[in-house]
């Protein structure tokens, strides 16, 4: 599950700034320097603690698939498939998914690994909960 919502995304997924139905959602790793924080609102608020470029991780993330929305008793799911990125060496405390459609890239939520993950010419992958990313009640 999510650590966290950004308290900017809950006010554009209500406004409609954000298309939770047709807009394209990406997934970053961060390093272990990032201070997380629920105020920032976009993606270049962090960019800077992103994992460097090269050794299996592309810069700006991958793009997430299979995205769903699903509804039970109330509770609403945000779900993708596991992101995993191969032949990879690379360290990471968090992973933060954002709109790549909207001006100025809107944070979506944060994932705090509980620490630095490490991965040296292996795969990495970020196991979602199996409720979601996050649910909304």
């Amino acid at each position: 599950m999510a650590s966290f919502i950004y308290d900017s995304f809950k006010e554009y997924m209500a406004d409609g700034t954000v298309d939770l139905d047709g807009d394209t959602f990406k997934i970053v790793l961060l390093d272990g320097t990032h201070t997380p924080a629920t105020s920032h609102t976009q993606f270049s608020n962090m960019s800077g603690d992103e994992v460097a470029d090269g050794n299996g991780y592309t810069a700006g993330g991958q793009t997430l698939t299979n995205v769903t929305w699903s509804r039970s008793d109330g509770t609403v799911a945000f779900d993708a498939a596991d992101p995993v990125w191969s032949n990879a060496t690379f360290d990471s405390a968090y992973a933060v998914i954002y709109d790549d459609t909207t001006a100025n890239d809107v944070l979506v939520c944060l994932i705090d690994f509980g620490g630095t993950k490490s991965v040296s010419n292996g795969t990495f992958t970020v196991h979602f909960h199996a409720d979601g990313i996050f649910t909304l009640s």
